[in-house]
């Protein structure tokens, strides 16, 4: 079954708007790693709007205690995340899995994949040094089945297929074009020889749908929409909630 990664950037976003360390980065990671979440996924930003470099210790030391769950730990390569896994590497923290996306550095969240054609001289450097420290590496892309083989070709281990535009089409006349859209780009991915992740506005109502449809989907990273749904239910009822969606979606045809 597709593996469920909890984004907890949101957690972290509502603990900086006081100094009083709640809510806990750290238990909100224990509680969906026993609900039966995966793994956990950070996204550290240099303004470290919402995760900040110590989370990711404490987050990375946590983890320790918990093996075969994995760490992703994503952000712009040519920003702050290099030094963050360098930094892990160096106290033989565990982290997993590197995912590189093109982000901004005030960019209000992810909204686009690379560009290839135009940043795989400067991206493969840095495939190869994350390589180097023992990393899986995933390329945060748009659904575009033509550029699959790109990023296998800068060494690209996995894409995470950007699903905002499927996300944004649900319910609506183009949901099955969206979907289909997918299905292709995940298709060329596996053919190039690449894994499949996806993530961004993935949640209760679109996510079985999508693991239906798209091919072996490895893992999806969910924060925002997981986050809020445990506002109202509880972190390790949220986290069965969505591990039924993939089970759901997994399950058929």
């Amino acid at each position: 079954m597709t593996h469920l990664s909890v984004n907890l950037n949101k957690v972290a976003l509502v603990r900086n708007t006081r100094h009083l360390g709640i809510p806990s980065v750290t238990r909100a990671a224990t509680q969906c790693l026993q609900a039966g979440a995966a793994g956990i996924t950070v996204h550290p930003r240099p303004d470290a709007r919402h995760i900040r470099a110590h989370d990711v210790l404490d987050l990375a030391a946590l983890l320790q205690d918990w093996p075969g769950r994995e760490f992703n730990v994503e952000g712009n390569p040519f920003h702050n995340l290099m030094d963050c896994v360098r930094d892990l590497r160096a106290r033989n923290l565990p982290v997993h899995q590197v995912t590189f996306v093109p982000d901004g550095e005030g960019q209000f969240t992810s909204d686009h994949g690379w560009n290839l054609a135009q940043d795989a001289a400067r991206v493969q450097p840095l495939v190869q040094e994350a390589h180097a420290l023992g990393l899986r590496v995933s390329l945060f892309m748009d659904a575009d089945p033509a550029a699959m083989a790109a990023a296998r070709a800068v060494g690209a281990d996995r894409v995470e297929l950007y699903t905002e535009p499927y996300a944004a089409a649900w319910g609506k006349p183009e949901q099955d074009a969206q979907l289909q859209r997918f299905a292709d780009a995940a298709r060329a991915a596996l053919q190039a020889g690449l894994g499949v992740n996806a993530g961004h506005d993935l949640n209760r109502d679109n996510l079985a749908a999508f693991v239906a449809i798209v091919p072996q989907v490895a893992e999806v990273s969910i924060g925002h929409a997981l986050i809020a749904d445990a506002l109202e239910l509880g972190y390790a009822a949220t986290v069965r909630a969505y591990l039924a969606c993939l089970g759901q979606g997994g399950a058929r045809p």
